[in-house]
């Protein structure tokens, strides 16, 4: 599934259930607590902190999905087609690396 089609999916679900899009701010702020609790479950599951049992239960592919939904929220809102600007991102980003990580000391 492409982003276009993903960003058309949120609209139309925004037009269905939901009564408008939250202003830009108010989902950058939603943005913003959704990342928390990835960074929460990262840190608690992979890294040094211990997970209390409440946090066992959370689905990162669930919190993931909640940052990509409003993601796709302000893409839609500020008018930004998520799909060129990904394909023109990845193209920038192997032309500017395409040695880059294979020289990198730190990587071996």
């Amino acid at each position: 599934m492409e982003l276009t089609s993903l960003q058309q999916q949120v609209d139309q679900w925004i037009k269905d259930h939901g009564v408008r899009y939250f202003n830009e701010l108010t989902n950058m702020a939603q943005l913003t607590e959704e990342v928390g609790e990835v960074a929460r479950i990262i840190a608690r599951r992979y890294g040094e902190q211990s997970e209390k049992p409440s946090d066992k239960q959370k689905d990162l592919g669930e919190e993931l999905a909640d940052v990509l939904f409003v993601v796709l929220c302000l893409a839609n809102q500020t008018g930004v087609d998520l799909q060129a600007s990904f394909t023109q991102k990845m193209a920038i980003k192997t032309e500017r690396d395409h040695d880059r990580h294979h020289t990198n000391e730190k990587l071996k």
